[in-house]
């Protein structure tokens, strides 16, 4: 009797084992450097403190060692092909991950570089593989097909029988299955997200189309022969469940490098379940690795073209802004790729135990043709009908050499030469516009592209990208070219906040420190006779607090943004600020006074065009839909500006992009009145224009007991001067809200309105006093009441937190009618 033949020696379960392990240790360590580097990055941001750019390339560099080194054993130790296969899928994605990382020290501002550099580098990743994986490969030897061992493996007594072998028409039909199922997840970025500019948009689709094509390399054909190879032969249930998942770990790992920070998160989400859907069709279509490309392409270019990473912000993470719609599409997209997984794998895979579908029948292909064309035009459908159609990118804001001369301007002082003052500012600016401007605007004309002048500062805002930017930066008229960011719109507006408090019954905590209830009952100085102009997210112009207050016409209120005709707060900033300064309901230093408004904040953001739309609004406001060269009214300007905003880096602002505007404002005779910022309690730190400048009166924050509060953004300015100039209550101030109620919000934001609110009442009591903005500000500090600096770093000099001190409304009040 002849002995058993021997069969192949037991599988080791070791390998398979540390495959797992490794599995779990590269997703563990990928979610947690991608997630904690961006709330490091958010967290920096709203401190006012810059990333170093070298940041987002050590944690690429970090991640992908972590990763590497591990899956870099897998695929050389084990004996197991599938291991094997698993090691080599997971060391390229972990390459992608360090490589593709080390582009974000693009800035973001920058996105149409980082995309076109994201497209090359992925594409030439992707030929490299292709170069080497042919390499690699015995000529002449072919990838063992259905049914056959693979070279060097023992052929399974119970393997499956031979299949006829799907041919090219088969792949052509998983190349269509694969494009419907791409499109499916598309459909709720359609939704959810908006486009960017032209360039941008193609970028990002090329960008979608070169990671695709690397995803395809990354798990090519023989990736799957291996991994479906089990000891009873290829099995659809192997390739779908093992295989998926095995990709899904390369996919996440790919996905981590894909997209600037915050947008790499969506990714993260979105592309690893696709390894199911992308397994079951290729299996049915001989492992091929096109379903899979096409697949991973598709799913990216949602988030790389729908949503602007600027915008995926913690800053904006309050109510429904773009990170909670980001994490909508995001969320959709992961339930409909584990849909697609399941439905695909039972379809194409497990029905039929085994055995590979034919995928080349007639019927079959013009199915999946004929749900090409219906998915792509219910994705247009739906991006028309409830998405955001069109396209918003950045636009360029041009700054011009030559800027007005105001030196020359007289400098009187009271309401008439007040008036005289700014139309005379006024006039200068627009002929040195007008003049300085004409060739250029000439030449915009004759390509087609529309723009829009200003004149506060001698700048044309135009509607273009990146692509124009050279060209305009070498002319010999322009000085500099700035970006000047756009806010993509949001599916549903978003809501402002609102105040739950009742109006309060006696003045509250701040107006009883300034002393502001004294100058109204004891001076009888309410601020009548002075305008006070907002520039902020808008304002409730039926608010109790403000309602009576609005100057009116036809040329008090302006929305750049949104045009609304009447006084609107989308947001509950603006009109929280202007209440501190003007509102009659006790939260206001000024409640006699009146006031105009302009939106230049949306959604919290802004950007240089919008910021200057405003300030020119408030030299000279125009009608509504009114020219501001030809219809400005500079007799109409407003006396006092509030301004709780700042313009930094990445909104599109350098130091000195405001510089030109404050200068003529203050040449004008307007006071303007900005907040120091709430990067505290770091020195320096009152850096965002216009709080640096010389000629605006920068306001820091104290509490109750009258000590600094931490937030205050801290001087010197960068130019060494001492900044803030004063420093009013700023924690916990009550203050009006839309839609009637009242809340108590923190920041120096709040504490600006209220020195604003004390100039008012200055200007009343001694209208002299009008236009004198270096004598008013010397009253302000002369009789500036004593803080304190919250022992803590003092920067240099105590003077760097609280300038001259508290503000005192009632001294002031005193001082300047007794002739200051």
């Amino acid at each position: 009797m002849q002995p058993p033949a021997a069969g192949p020696p037991p599988a080791s379960v070791w390998p398979t084992v540390a495959a797992v392990t490794i599995a779990i240790w590269s997703v563990g360590v990928t979610v947690f450097a991608q997630t904690g580097g961006w709330l490091t990055d958010q967290v920096l941001l709203a401190s006012g403190l810059p990333t170093p750019a070298v940041v987002w390339p050590l944690i690429a560099f970090g991640n992908a060692l972590l990763v590497g080194v591990p899956t870099m054993l897998l695929a050389l130790v084990p004996r197991s092909p599938a291991v094997r296969a698993t090691g080599r899928a997971w060391l390229v994605a972990a390459f992608a991950l360090g490589g593709f990382g080390l582009l974000r020290a693009v800035p973001n501002v920058h996105h149409e570089l980082y995309l076109a550099a994201l497209t090359a580098l992925a594409a030439g990743g992707a030929a490299g593989l292709r170069a080497l994986r042919r390499r690699s490969e015995p000529s002449g030897v072919e990838p063992a097909q259905p049914g056959q061992a693979e070279p060097g493996q023992v052929q399974s007594a119970q393997a499956e029988p031979a299949q006829v072998q799907p041919g090219k028409a088969d792949r052509m039909a998983a190349v269509l299955i694969a494009v419907a199922a791409g499109l499916v997840m598309l459909l709720p970025w359609l939704w959810v997200g908006a486009l960017g500019g032209a360039v941008e948009t193609a970028l990002a689709v090329a960008a979608a189309a070169a990671i695709g094509w690397y995803a395809a390399e990354l798990l090519p054909r023989r990736f799957w022969t291996a991994i479906g190879a089990g000891p009873q032969g290829r099995s659809a249930v192997r390739t779908i469940l093992l295989g998926g998942t095995v990709a899904g770990v390369g996919l996440l790992l790919l996905a981590a490098g894909v997209g600037q920070p915050g947008g790499q998160l969506a990714a993260i989400l979105v592309l690893p379940p696709i390894g199911y859907a992308a397994a079951a069709i290729g299996w049915a279509a001989d492992r091929s690795s096109a379903p899979v490309g096409v697949l991973a392409g598709l799913s990216v270019a949602g988030p790389l073209a729908l949503l602007d990473p600027e915008e995926v912000s913690l800053l904006l993470a309050i109510g429904r802004d773009l990170p909670f719609w980001a994490a909508v599409g995001a969320g959709v997209g992961l339930a409909l790729a584990l849909v697609l997984g399941l439905g695909l794998g039972f379809g194409l895979g497990w029905r039929r135990a085994g055995r590979p579908p034919r995928l080349a029948g007639r019927p079959l292909r013009w199915v999946a043709a004929a749900t090409v064309a219906a998915l792509a035009v219910v994705g247009g459908a739906v991006h028309l009908a409830v998405g955001q159609p069109g396209l918003h990118g950045e636009r360029l804001f041009v700054m011009l050499r030559e800027q007005a001369d105001l030196s020359d301007v007289p400098r009187g002082t009271g309401p008439q030469a007040r008036d005289e003052r700014v139309r005379t500012v006024f006039q200068a600016l627009v002929d040195t516009a007008e003049a300085s401007q004409a060739d250029l605007r000439d030449d915009l004309d004759r390509w087609g592209l529309s723009y829009t002048p200003y004149y506060l500062v001698n700048a044309i805002e135009v509607d273009a990208g990146p692509a124009l930017r050279p060209w305009l930066t070498r002319r010999d008229d322009v000085d500099r070219v700035l970006i000047s960011q756009q806010l993509r719109p949001l599916p549903a507006t978003v809501e402002p906040e609102r105040g739950e408090q009742p109006a309060p019954r006696t003045p509250p905590w701040n107006i009883t420190m300034l002393g502001a209830e004294r100058v109204w009952t004891e001076l009888g100085v309410d601020g009548a006779g002075i305008v006070v102009g907002s520039s902020d997210s808008g304002v409730d112009g039926d608010h109790p607090a403000l309602s009576d207050g609005f100057r009116g016409g036809d040329d008090s209120w302006f929305d750049p943004w949104n045009d609304t005709r009447t006084p609107t707060d989308n947001n509950g900033h603006g009109t929280h600020t202007l209440g501190s300064a003007v509102g009659d309901t006790d939260v206001g230093v000024a409640p006699g006074a009146s006031w105009v408004g302009c939106v230049n904040l949306d959604r919290n953001l802004g950007n240089p065009a919008r910021y200057l739309d405003c300030l020119q609004f408030m030299l000279a406001p125009f009608p509504t839909g009114g020219d501001p060269f030809a219809d400005g009214r500079p007799e109409r300007a407003p006396h006092v500006l509030t301004n709780s905003w700042g313009c930094p880096e990445l909104e599109g602002c350098d130091l000195s992009s405001l510089r030109p505007a404050t200068e003529a404002l203050a040449a004008a005779g307007l006071m303007m009145v900005a907040a120091a910022g709430n990067t505290g309690p770091f020195c320096s730190s009152v850096d965002d224009p216009p709080a640096p400048y010389a000629d605006v009166l920068t306001v820091g924050a104290v509490d109750a007991d009258r000590e600094v509060t931490d937030f205050s953004s801290r001087g010197p300015a960068p130019d060494g001067t001492v900044k803030p100039d004063l420093v009013a209550p700023g924690a916990d101030v009550l203050s009006a809200m839309p839609g009637g109620g009242y809340a108590a919000l923190d920041g120096t934001s709040m504490a600006t309105p209220q020195v604003a609110g004390v100039v008012a009442l200055l200007w009343s009591a001694q209208p002299e006093l009008i236009g004198d903005l270096d004598g008013t500000a010397r009253i302000l500090r002369q009789t500036a009441a004593e803080a304190g600096t919250g022992g803590g770093d003092t920067c240099g000099d105590p003077a760097n937190l609280t300038g001259a001190g508290l503000v005192d409304a009632y001294a002031a009040v005193q001082a300047a009618r007794s002739g200051g």
